[in-house]
């Protein structure tokens, strides 16, 4: 009988593009036109004493690096620029509930934390051969 053999890096890599690519997209498409999310963004920089006007910054973690991902292009900068975002949003507005169970009993931040490691896991791989510019 034969074992199907499913060792096959590269298409690992572009199913974890495709993933962390198309959710971080879509989460940031949702915020293109909404300017009380931006407002809300930009308060919260300013009680940390930085610039209203980073909150645009959210677009070219939400916006441009997935796409390139998607795209599989500049793969491990666009994850790094998603990883810098992440690590941002939780600072800004997770960093309280760290330590907290959502109201579905899973952690509050399974969302963040998974888009976070899944960037990280790309960062460290490359995105594969399958791709505009494979790596």
């Amino acid at each position: 009988m034969k074992v199907l053999n499913f060792k096959n890096d590269a298409l690992g890599k572009l199913l974890l593009r495709t993933a962390l690519g198309f959710t971080v997209l879509l989460h940031g498409v949702a915020k293109v036109g909404d300017d009380a999310t931006l407002a809300h963004i930009g308060d919260r920089l300013t009680l940390w004493h930085l610039p209203d006007w980073l909150c645009y910054a959210v677009f070219i973690g939400e916006l441009v690096a997935p796409v390139l991902i998607l795209l599989g292009a500049y793969v491990r900068m666009a994850a790094l620029l998603i990883a810098i975002d992440l690590v941002a949003a939780i600072a800004l507005f997770q960093l309280s509930h760290v330590f907290e169970l959502g109201s579905g009993g899973g952690w509050r931040l399974e969302r963040e934390a998974m888009w976070l490691f899944g960037a990280l896991a790309l960062v460290c791989l490359g995105g594969g051969r399958y791709g505009l510019r494979p790596d």
